[in-house]
């Protein structure tokens, strides 16, 4: 198809499309002469992948392209989780941080696998740190809760991503869980609070 009928079955404007060709998220289409390419069901499928991490996931255009890299990469699953979690998360240095709540921390996910670096680490810290700062303290297992949550999470990502049939799919899946998953958290947790509330208020 041509870039009007792209823009029309994708509903994404033809300003849009050419937006994300030049910034190099969305692969050039097939050139038919000096001026025109047509675009198919590939460009549609990452059209509507490029829309779910910049409008739903609220990537910046740079780190969208930093993820769609890592999928159409040769690079390892690990490798592309570090990608995914690094898009997703604040940049926070180990030394900004005190280093009580990274012990706090550390000892919340004694043995677990988790790098010095891991932002999930230093983002649970620097929350330790805040909730600390504001009197609030954990009477009733609040973190280690939490923790054994995140567990059951991740343990559902990488089932779901085992399921997929090749590596390429293992990437998006990868990606797409980790950008658009913490956005549904977010939202099953605003609505469990609810209900709880709710259950107990009421």
């Amino acid at each position: 198809m041509r870039m009007a009928e792209f823009s029309t079955t994708s509903g994404i404007p033809v300003a849009t499309i050419k937006y994300y060709l030049r910034e190099k998220l969305l692969p050039a289409g097939e050139s038919e002469t000096a001026n025109q390419a047509s675009y198919g069901a590939v460009h549609l499928d990452r059209l509507r992948l490029i829309r779910a991490l910049i409008g739903v996931g609220g990537l910046s255009v740079a780190s969208a392209r930093r993820v769609l890299e890592a999928i159409d990469s040769d690079a390892s699953l690990p490798e592309v989780f570090k990608v995914a979690q690094r898009s997703v998360s604040a940049a926070i240095e180990p030394g900004d941080l005190e280093p009580a709540d990274l012990a706090s921390i550390d000892a919340l996910l004694e043995g677990w696998h988790v790098s010095p670096e891991n932002p999930g680490r230093l983002a649970a810290a620097r929350v330790l740190s805040a909730f600390r700062g504001v009197g609030q303290t954990d009477e009733r297992g609040w973190y280690a809760r939490y923790a054994e949550a995140a567990l059951l999470i991740a343990d559902a990502d990488l089932d779901e991503i085992e399921s997929r049939p090749d590596r390429a799919a293992k990437a998006e899946t990868v990606v797409m869980g980790t950008v658009l998953g913490d956005a549904l958290i977010s939202g099953l947790r605003r609505a469990a609070q609810e209900h709880v509330t709710f259950q107990r208020y009421s």
